[in-house]
């Protein structure tokens, strides 16, 4: 439920700041300054990557409580398949070299591939608790995060051999996304209101702080320097330092912000808040909402399309997906899919890997 602990500042040693309930985080006198690179440079325009320049474009919905993944045409906004998956599908996850799709099967302690190039399912995959499925950016490991378990199974991402388990020390292991030199990564432990960071290379926590409220999906800025961290408890969405870890920032968005998707200029910063049923635009230049869309439903997690003129998102609480205009902020389409639709990919999509999860790209 929403609400949470109203610790909005955190300490590096995870311990709670001393705030009172309800408290706001302090607020920078700046807004982000000039960027002197941008992380995701590869994926705002130009041709596809050549692993799938061939492949059609095709939206994936795996759909919670009906162990499917729906399929839909993004052009005619028809349904043209189902497949089923195992118990509980979560998201679709693109491989780093994006040859492939996984349906992330939570219950089904299982991974669901699919193939691209015909929108068909290929095999199924043993894998311990797979909510989550992320790649290095490097590509040399799968990280699969076992919410039930605490930890991130680091496997071979092509024989899906474990290779270490790291064990998070907080309860809701959820999210994630990697610092710009792609060494570290930082995960959010929606249940315990806590971030953590962990050496990809070594496979081990180097850090923590405590953003309080219940942190979700997590974005590293195009400049590479801040986290921006939703927070369904708290109402917003938490900016954290990527070098030092500090909570610099928080932005008031709406009740249930949960997922996050960046625009194809990566200028904006979109937010689903599902308990109000609003898509929240933030400028990444200014650091504030910019725009407020009043949609309904329950917008979770979100894709951009290919050439950045559609959002589309699954209504988690109901059975189906909304698409809308992203210079309006109105709805053009609602599609009926499966029951509790979740992580939906819009695939192929530009970029020169992907680092996985629902469709990150770099």
């Amino acid at each position: 439920q929403p609400g949470g602990d109203g610790a909005l500042t955190g300490r590096r040693d995870g311990t709670a700041a001393p705030e009172r309930r309800g408290a706001t985080a302090p607020r920078t006198s700046q807004a982000v300054r000039g960027t002197t690179r941008n992380v995701y440079a590869a994926t705002t325009h130009g041709p596809l990557a050549p692993a799938v320049r061939h492949d059609p474009e095709l939206v994936y919905v795996p759909n919670n409580a009906s162990n499917s993944v729906t399929v839909i045409d993004p052009h005619t906004y028809r349904v043209v398949r189902t497949i089923h998956t195992g118990a509980d599908p979560q998201h679709v996850t693109p491989s780093w070299d994006m040859k492939h799709l996984y349906t992330d099967d939570d219950q089904g302690n299982s991974l669901t591939e699919i193939d691209p190039r015909t929108g068909r399912k290929v095999r199924t995959i043993p894998v311990r608790d797979p909510y989550n499925l992320y790649f290095t950016p490097d590509g040399s490991k799968a990280i699969v995060v076992a919410e039930r378990y605490h930890r991130l199974d680091f496997r071979d991402p092509k024989t899906w051999k474990l290779i270490r388990s790291v064990r998070i020390p907080s309860a809701g292991i959820d999210h994630m996304d990697f610092t710009a030199d792609g060494r570290a990564l930082v995960a959010s432990c929606e249940f315990s209101g806590m971030l953590y960071r962990v050496d990809v290379e070594h496979m081990r926590v180097t850090d923590k702080v405590r953003v309080g409220g219940l942190p979700v999906d997590v974005k590293l800025s195009p400049d590479g320097r801040y986290f921006y961290v939703t927070n369904q408890g708290l109402n917003g969405v938490s900016v954290v330092d990527a070098r030092t870890l500090e909570v610099v920032d928080f932005i008031p968005t709406g009740a249930g912000a949960h997922g996050l998707a960046i625009s194809r200029n990566t200028r904006l910063l979109y937010v689903s808040n599902r308990y109000a049923g609003t898509i929240s635009v933030i400028s990444f230049a200014q650091r504030k909402v910019v725009a407020t869309w009043h949609v309904g439903g329950s917008p979770d997690m979100l894709q951009v399309s290919p050439d950045g003129t559609e959002l589309w998102t699954a209504n988690r609480f109901g059975d189906t997906v909304s698409v809308y205009d992203t210079h309006t902020g109105r709805t053009i389409h609602t599609i009926r899919v499966g029951v509790r639709p979740h992580g939906l990919a819009y695939f192929p999509q530009p970029g020169r890997y992907s680092v996985g999860h629902n469709g990150v790209y770099r």
